[in-house]
């Protein structure tokens, strides 16, 4: 539910209002009850994320430079027998 900024086009009284989109606005001034009440537009806070599981690197590109180096299998047989038999031609 957002929260809206009113102001009396009377006493200049400005009050913030918890209160559904649905909700019909105010109309009666608390400080002067007379209806000249009227809901400012503003821009707004944004979108607030609330709770585990919102964080900002969720979401961005993976870039190559922070990927882990491959592994190596260790395995060097095949290059060794290439390398001997290359030796023994030369």
């Amino acid at each position: 539910m957002p929260t809206y900024l009113y102001h009396c086009t009377n006493c200049e009284h400005e009050l913030e209002k918890f209160q559904s989109i649905k909700a019909e606005p105010c109309k009666k001034c608390p400080n002067c009850h007379k209806n000249t009440l009227k809901r400012v537009l503003t821009g707004g806070a944004g979108i607030i994320f609330k709770g585990s599981g919102f964080y900002i690197t969720d979401y961005k590109k993976k870039s190559s430079a922070s990927k882990p180096p491959e592994k190596k299998t260790g395995d060097t047989s095949k290059s060794n027998t290439t390398k001997d038999k290359d030796s023994n031609k030369k």
